[in-house]
């Protein structure tokens, strides 16, 4: 059993954050002591992780509460993918803001060397773990599902047209 701040500090995160949780439904305490203490048991671990985890991903408050709860008809993948579309739109938000600010100062270079290279996102992907086949698969299920948007990303990275035709191909 841990108290708030027990169960802060084992996160990393605030007091208040954890109490925040908690008056949003989040987070229970498995009882509360006659001084008025919370205890958290391994359930309110576990859940508190989790909540961390969606967190961590940008997930809205009140859509992790419909994923804990799981009360309406939205799956965990459904509101996943809402988050997924919804930081998509955001980034290009991002872009013609980087885009607009580029061309107010006349310096291209900026968006040149703030962009992810090929190399660069090689890099990350073996970073999470995946190996060559891996990499193909990933690309493989983006050119089933999203073709057109398949095309932009690899554009985006700086990738030769020729390339890019080889990598489609896979």
């Amino acid at each position: 059993m841990l108290t708030v701040t027990q169960i802060a500090k084992k996160f990393s995160i605030s007091r208040a954050t954890v109490l925040y949780y908690e008056r949003m439904g989040l987070l229970q305490p498995c009882t509360r002591s006659e001084n008025g203490y919370r205890w958290y048991g391994d359930n309110a671990v576990k859940q508190l992780e989790t909540i961390i985890a969606y967190r961590s991903f940008g997930v809205p408050v009140a859509q992790i509460h419909t994923l804990l709860k799981r009360g309406d008809n939205k799956t965990q993948e459904e509101i996943l993918q809402d988050q997924f579309n919804h930081l998509e739109v955001e980034i290009k938000k991002l872009r013609k803001q980087q885009k607009a600010i580029v061309t107010l100062l006349q310096q291209p270079k900026l968006l040149e060397e703030n962009m992810v290279t090929k190399q660069r996102w090689v890099e990350i992907m073996q970073a999470a773990g995946f190996n060559e086949q891996d990499m193909q698969n990933w690309h493989r299920q983006f050119e089933k599902m999203e073709p057109e948007e398949h095309q932009k990303f690899l554009e985006s990275l700086g990738i030769d047209p020729e390339e890019i035709k080889r990598i489609r191909r896979l």
